[in-house]
């Protein structure tokens, strides 16, 4: 084991957080603002990138890397300095379920959505994964720049929504919305393909593009991308108040004082 060998539990239901359990000298690292509580005795500390580099220019490369996926310039680390057993707690930014996935029994690397990953145990590379064709590039979305996990350890992502986890077999394909993917395992193909029609196109509402994922492999889909989410809060939030049933619609204004 090149990682650090943590324990955790995770709480809650639709709202979760996880705590990981430190034995001395232990130590996870985590995205910043995910941050919830700890004990005593752990040391925390902002570093540029992952933690994993020793040369300043090293560091700068990793962190320039994290600047275009859009995530923080800055990784912190949290260290148990005490003589007993330490916890630190982490908590998702949003409702969804989090996520352990044991990067020793997923080939030792793991593709993830840039904005889902939480934390994970000291030792863990966090990189950019580029998709090589120019169309994944151009239309892919969210899907175009994702984030890789690479070590032995534990780490943790978190998904909107519900997760569902789908084994696909050698040369199945799975069809998916980009946003909806929260993480796949490296020996799974993936690529986008362009929905066709003028009708879809023009009316279908769910993008022009969607993800091929093609087996063998694993892959973990949520049920609410936040892009989603937001995108849907500010329509109700930008135009005027829309009731179920136009008729009654004035009339409820009308009785609200509107």
């Amino acid at each position: 084991m090149n990682n650090h060998e943590i324990d955790y539990k995770l709480f809650g239901e639709e709202m979760q957080c996880v705590e990981i359990e430190l034995d001395p000298q232990e130590a996870v690292i985590a995205e910043p603002g995910s941050f919830m509580m700890m004990t005593d005795g752990i040391q925390m500390q902002t570093l540029f990138g992952d933690g994993n580099q020793t040369g300043f220019m090293s560091k700068l490369f990793t962190a320039g890397k994290r600047l275009l996926t859009g995530e923080n310039l800055f990784m912190t680390v949290y260290t148990n300095i005490s003589q007993q057993k330490r916890q630190v707690t982490f908590a998702a930014p949003y409702a969804g379920k989090i996520i352990p996935m044991d990067l020793s029994h997923l080939g030792h690397k793991i593709i993830c959505q840039k904005d889902s990953f939480l934390c994970a145990a000291k030792g863990v590379q966090v990189g950019i994964e580029f998709q090589k064709k120019l169309g994944t590039g151009l239309f892919g979305g969210e899907g175009f720049i994702m984030q890789k996990l690479e070590g032995d350890g534990m780490a943790f992502v978190h998904s909107g929504g519900h997760v569902i986890e789908k084994t696909l077999q050698a040369g199945e394909i799975l069809k998916i919305d980009t946003g909806c993917i929260v993480v796949f395992t490296s020996d799974v193909n993936y690529d986008i393909q362009f929905v066709g029609g003028i009708k879809n196109t023009l009316f279908g509402g769910e993008g022009v593009f969607y993800a091929v994922l093609r087996g063998p492999g694993k892959v973990w889909i949520q049920t609410l991308p936040i892009s989603r989410l937001a995108s849907r809060i500010l329509s109700y939030g930008s135009g005027a108040r829309k009731e179920e049933g136009s008729i009654l619609g004035g009339l409820g204004n009308l009785l609200d004082g509107d």
